[in-house]
C-alpha cells in the first residue's frame, strides 16, 4: 500500500537567537519547479537578509537538494534537511532566513538554530498522511457517539463531519485494511444494532498531527 507523509499546508515561524532573527517557511510541493519558485520568492522577499538557506525533498525520484547560502558548510541546509528526513516527510520545501544580529553563533549554534527554524516551521504546517482511505458512515444512538469516535481512532481512522438528526451518523476515513475489523467491531459492540457502511474511497492527504 502506497503511503507517505507531507506537510499539511504552508507555514511561517520566527525566533531570535543572540540577536539574529530566524524566519522559517515550509510548503508542500509536487515538483522541483514549484520548490525553486518558493525559494526565489523568499530571496526576493528577504533580499536584505544575510542568508536564505533552503532544502527540498521530492518523493518522485528521491530528489534531495539543499543550500547553506553562505553559512559555513554543513551548518544550515543539511541540518534543515535532517529534520524532514527524521520525520519521514517528503514533497516539502523549506527556507530559513537569517538576519544577522552581530553575534557569531559558532558551528554548533548555527546547526541548532537552523534545525529549530525548520522544525518550528514544520510543526506550524502540520503533517498529513497520503494514502488510500475508505469513507465509512455509522448511524448510531447518541449514547454510543463517543464510543464510536474512540473506535474510529483505535482503528487508525480520522473523524469527518458527523450528521445530527434523530440519531447521529459518524463519518470517518479508515485505512483500507482497517475497514472489515472496524465493521466487525461496531457490530459486536452494538449487538448488531449499528452497522458501518462504506460510502466511498479516496487517495488523499489527511492531517494526522
Amino acid at each position: 500500500m502506497t503511503e507517505y507523509l507531507v506537510p499539511t499546508g504552508a507555514s511561517e515561524s520566527e525566533f531570535v537567537e543572540k540577536r539574529s532573527r530566524f524566519i522559517g517557511h515550509v510548503w508542500p510541493v509536487e515538483s522541483e519547479e514549484e520548490a525553486r519558485a518558493h525559494i526565489e520568492a523568499m530571496k526576493k522577499r528577504y533580499h536584505d537578509a544575510r542568508h536564505n538557506c533552503w532544502c527540498y525533498l521530492l518523493r518522485e525520484g528521491g530528489l534531495v537538494r539543499y543550500s547553506d547560502d553562505g553559512e559555513p558548510q554543513g551548518t544550515a541546509g543539511q541540518p534543515m534537511l535532517s529534520v524532514f528526513q527524521k520525520e519521514e516527510v517528503t514533497n516539502v520545501c523549506c527556507v530559513v532566513t537569517r538576519y544577522f544580529g552581530g553575534i557569531l553563533l559558532g558551528a554548533g549554534g548555527l546547526v541548532r538554530a537552523y534545525t529549530r527554524g525548520a522544525k518550528d516551521a514544520l510543526d506550524a504546517a502540520g503533517i498529513s498522511v497520503v494514502r488510500r482511505w475508505v469513507e465509512v458512515a455509522v448511524p448510531c444512538p447518541y449514547a454510543l457517539f463517543e464510543r464510536m469516535k474512540l473506535e474510529v481512532e483505535a482503528h487508525g481512522g480520522v473523524l469527518g463531519e458527523s450528521e445530527y438528526g434523530a440519531e447521529v451518523t459518524v463519518r470517518a476515513l479508515l485505512p483500507e485494511g482497517a475497514v472489515e475489523p472496524f465493521q466487525a467491531r461496531v457490530t459486536e459492540l452494538t449487538a448488531g444494532q449499528c452497522r458501518a457502511g462504506v460510502a466511498g474511497e479516496a487517495f488523499k492527504a489527511v492531517p494526522i498531527r
